[in-house]
């Protein structure tokens, strides 16, 4: 049975239960929800006072997460940044990247780019993200076509491209900068703090069990 149509089913049959009739939410459930959400308060936040330099902060928690961190003069150096990135690892200059940044001089800094979702036998993905969180260390992303989010989760390394202009104190502002942007969050939304890691086993951490175990950031004006 098809997936799509289980779901469906599935749905459906709530709904039922529910007493609402058809098979799909009206539009005016969808805007009793966004009247909810726009009219809900927000509930109390951390008290931990952020230290006031918000771009110190979020390279010492990148360092704390595990993720190494560079800053860069605009998006044309991000190339040479990568590229300088690879060769101090011994990586291979082959990457794949979302759309939006194919069009930098990756031929020029000697890597050459893959143009389309990861696949498992790619090693480096470079993607760009929604917004990154100072507290944290933290970025995150929104996936998309045109964004698809096993670029930054398929491959054993994951560059991440963070705009100056994204970089929020709290996990709360992201969530602010989400809803007064987006409206409606996507099907997957997702946050990375550092390389991926687990202690399932024994209480031994394992980097890269459930996703690349190097990320390193570039931060750009």
């Amino acid at each position: 049975m098809n997936a799509d149509n289980s779901r469906a089913r599935i749905l459906a049959r709530i709904r039922k239960a529910q007493g609402r009739p058809g098979g799909k939410p009206t539009e005016a459930e969808f805007d009793m929800i966004r009247t909810a959400m726009a009219e809900h308060e927000i509930g109390p936040l951390p008290g931990i006072a952020l230290p006031p330099d918000q771009l110190a902060q979020f390279r010492s928690e990148c360092a704390r997460q595990g993720s190494t961190y560079a800053e860069v003069g605009g998006y044309g150096d991000v190339p040479g940044e990568v590229a300088g990135y690879l060769d101090r690892l011994g990586l291979e200059k082959r990457v794949v990247l979302w759309p939006e940044l194919a069009n930098l001089e990756w031929g020029a800094a000697g890597i050459a780019i893959d143009n389309r979702p990861a696949q498992g036998s790619d090693r480096t993905g470079i993607t760009g993200c929604f917004c990154a969180i100072a507290e944290t260390g933290t970025v995150l992303l929104l996936s998309s076509p045109s964004q698809p989010k096993a670029t930054a989760l398929l491959p054993e390394t994951h560059v991440c491209i963070v705009r100056r202009s994204r970089l929020v104190d709290t996990m709360e502002e992201a969530f602010a900068m989400l809803r007064n942007e987006r409206g409606e969050p996507p099907r997957a939304t997702f946050f990375i703090s550092g390389p991926s890691r687990t202690a399932d086993i024994e209480q031994t951490i394992v980097v890269g069990a459930h996703g690349p175990y190097r990320v390193h950031v570039i931060l750009v004006p």
